[in-house]
């Protein structure tokens, strides 16, 4: 595998990290409706969820190794839909920004069960991370299949 190559793993990781996302949150829901499988609803929350960051560090990694490696893909689109990529490309890469504190912030305080804080930050993080996932891969879609 050459590297230019891991711009389909970078849509992959981003992919696995938005299902798993999804599928964290479906359990810890689950747990507040199903008390007496709470505790195995909560370990598959955590367990779905350090899959995911552990996907998008995955990610990160692939990201920079490529990035550092080749040149950046350009998107070939014009006139109204070389806008809409353009405003979901910058949402993405500041959203990306922002989204890692609050990952770790979100990580740290679940692991040393501060659930106040975590719960708090952890409606903003899975949402912003969720957007960050999905466009993710919508700017690989267009940068490498739409034209």
């Amino acid at each position: 595998m050459q590297t230019s190559d891991l711009v389909h793993v970078n849509a992959t990781l981003n992919a696995v990290a938005f299902v798993l996302i999804l599928l964290g949150l479906r359990a810890i829901r689950q747990a507040k409706i199903d008390l007496q499988r709470r505790q195995e609803w909560e370990l598959l929350h955590k367990k779905r969820m350090l899959g995911a960051a552990t996907a998008s560090a995955l990610f990160l990694v692939s990201y920079l190794v490529y990035h550092a490696t080749n040149e950046p893909g350009r998107f070939a689109g014009k006139g109204a839909i070389k806008v809409v990529y353009l405003i979901i490309l910058f949402s993405h890469v500041v959203l990306a920004v922002v989204q890692v504190p609050l990952i770790l912030a979100t990580i740290r305080w679940g692991l040393k069960n501060q659930l106040t804080k975590h719960k708090k930050i952890a409606v903003w993080t899975a949402a912003i991370w969720i957007y960050v996932s999905i466009t993710g891969v919508v700017v690989y879609l267009a940068l490498y299949h739409l034209y």
